[in-house]
């Protein structure tokens, strides 16, 4: 997947409990105050115990003066699409334009809770085809310029309406989408994604982001047209092993890592706990910018040299962390405007070829581990295979990588004159604390190669403890990945620009 470029926006998921209305309305004027950009209800009107969503975010607006509103998601199956839109168009006028891009429609899941208010009950595919006809009909209600609206949908059907009012601003539709259809509706119709957490954990969103964009590009549109956000909830406390569980540098590298990624712009805190929210205002939300800014500019200078470096997916096998990847330094940014000879590009492209041969003996080793799992080898035989790899052969000690740059790419000076670290260093100084981050985790990935080593001989007697040996190896696999990621990102351009032209 890939970055698409928006803003990035942040905001709250406050509940409507209709016993604590004031606190309700205190909790959205907190979020204006820390700065945060935007304040979401959930709209289930069959709950008795809730606010009415439209009558609380119209007080939420008059309460505030910057903070945009929005539903979260607005419930179609109860309110129809030609009223839901002059709903939204006369907020958006009394609010000075502040029902931004946040119409998020929900096909509807509580049929037994909807039919007993009075909606109807639909199976999922006519729920899909009613929101069809609701974004339709929503969308010819905003356009007050146009001709009457004529829409004979099977579950909505306006004939002869008239439209209007407009908007204050363009006023988008997300989609609260997770199935493959409400997906594909997502990617032909809808201008944005709002999935939670919960229910699209980070791993399942590449393919739904998939999903998403070849809708998209069946329908002749872009997939950047369609914005992506993310309802998250998590805790705060110390570092963690989980999505949002941990400090909040944790939570802004997973964030970040997302926005880089998975092309995720907009993250909406779901919770009612004031303290989480200025947390989340003050220690999370500026770190994730500075990090996405870091990380745009990297991609912009790998963009301009045509190489692209290897992003780090997130996924963790091991429950063990031998660093904080929340304290990694970053390079300086590069100038935007500078471009590369071909022979610079293939300096920067060359880091990534040797990391594609330690990828590749990493799933050698996982491969030789699940031949031993299953009895095919020994462990004595694995062993043996490993220690012939390059990983093996003391390529984490930082003359080995230098020595191998050295002799492939910069072959007009001699391996006694010049060496990577070395020749980065003393042309930026500004990399030192990359530099020597990296130095620091080699001697932890060597450690950790060592550990499967032991694992490996403790096994040859005691043939139990294959599991001490798979989880060494899934630690191996973390730690590597994370590591070749984090230098593709920092030195593929600095290898670039400071390599001979």
């Amino acid at each position: 997947m890939t970055d698409y470029g928006h803003d990035l926006l942040f905001g709250t998921f406050v509940t409507p409990v209709a016993e604590q209305a004031d606190r309700v309305v205190a909790l959205a004027q907190l979020t204006e105050e820390v700065g945060l950009d935007l304040v979401t209800v959930q709209d289930h009107p069959y709950q008795a115990r809730f606010l009415d969503t439209w009558t609380l975010l119209s007080v939420i607006a008059a309460s505030t003066s910057r903070v945009r509103v929005a539903p979260n998601v607005a419930n179609l199956p109860l309110r129809p699409p030609a009223v839901l839109a002059r709903s939204v168009a006369t907020l958006d006028l009394l609010s000075g334009g502040r029902v931004e891009l946040e119409l998020g429609l929900g096909a509807g899941a509580f049929w037994d809770a909807i039919a007993a208010l009075g909606g109807g009950r639909l199976t999922p595919a006519q729920s899909v085809q009613a929101l069809e006809e609701g974004i339709a009909i929503i969308r010819a209600i905003w356009a007050a310029d146009g001709p009457s609206v004529k829409i004979d949908g099977t579950h909505h059907r306006v004939w002869g309406a008239h439209p209007g009012p407009a908007p204050a601003h363009d006023v988008g539709i997300w989609l609260g989408a997770y199935k493959k259809r409400m997906l594909g509706v997502t990617g032909r119709l809808a201008d944005g994604w709002l999935p939670s957490s919960p229910y699209a954990p980070p791993e399942q969103l590449p393919a739904m982001n998939a999903t998403i964009d070849d809708a998209a590009r069946s329908a002749g549109r872009e997939p950047a047209a369609i914005r992506r956000l993310y309802n998250i909830s998590g805790t705060f406390g110390r570092v963690g092993s989980g999505f949002l569980t941990g400090l909040p540098a944790q939570w802004a590298e997973q964030l970040a890592e997302l926005t880089l990624t998975e092309g995720i712009s907009g993250y909406i805190l779901a919770s009612d706990d004031p303290d989480s929210i200025r947390r989340f205002a003050a220690e999370v939300v500026p770190a994730v910018r500075d990090l996405v800014t870091a990380g745009r500019s990297a991609a912009s200078a790998a963009a301009a040299m045509g190489v692209t470096p290897t992003p780090d997916d997130g996924v963790r096998l091991s429950t063990e962390r031998v660093w904080d990847e929340t304290t990694r330094p970053t390079a300086p940014a590069p100038d935007p405007e500078l471009r590369y000879t071909a022979g610079q590009r293939a300096a920067g492209k060359h880091l990534i070829d040797v990391h594609d041969h330690l990828r590749g003996e990493l799933h050698t080793v996982r491969d030789l581990i699940g031949q031993v799992a299953a009895g095919s080898i020994g462990a004595g035989t694995a062993r043996a295979h490993i220690n012939t790899m390059t990983m093996r052969q003391n390529n984490w000690t930082l003359g080995a990588y230098c020595e191998s740059y050295c002799r492939l790419v910069t072959t007009h000076h001699t391996l006694e004159d010049i060496s990577m670290f070395p020749q980065l260093r003393r042309a930026d100084p500004g990399l030192d604390p990359v530099i020597d981050r990296l130095a620091e985790e080699h001697h932890v990935i060597h450690d950790v190669l060592e550990r499967v080593d032991r694992a490996l001989v403790a096994l040859v007697s005691e043939p139990d403890r294959i599991g001490e040996v798979q989880a060494a190896v899934d630690l191996l696999t973390d730690t590597l990945l994370s590591h070749l990621s984090y230098e593709e990102r920092e030195l593929v351009e600095p290898l670039a620009r400071f390599s001979p032209a």
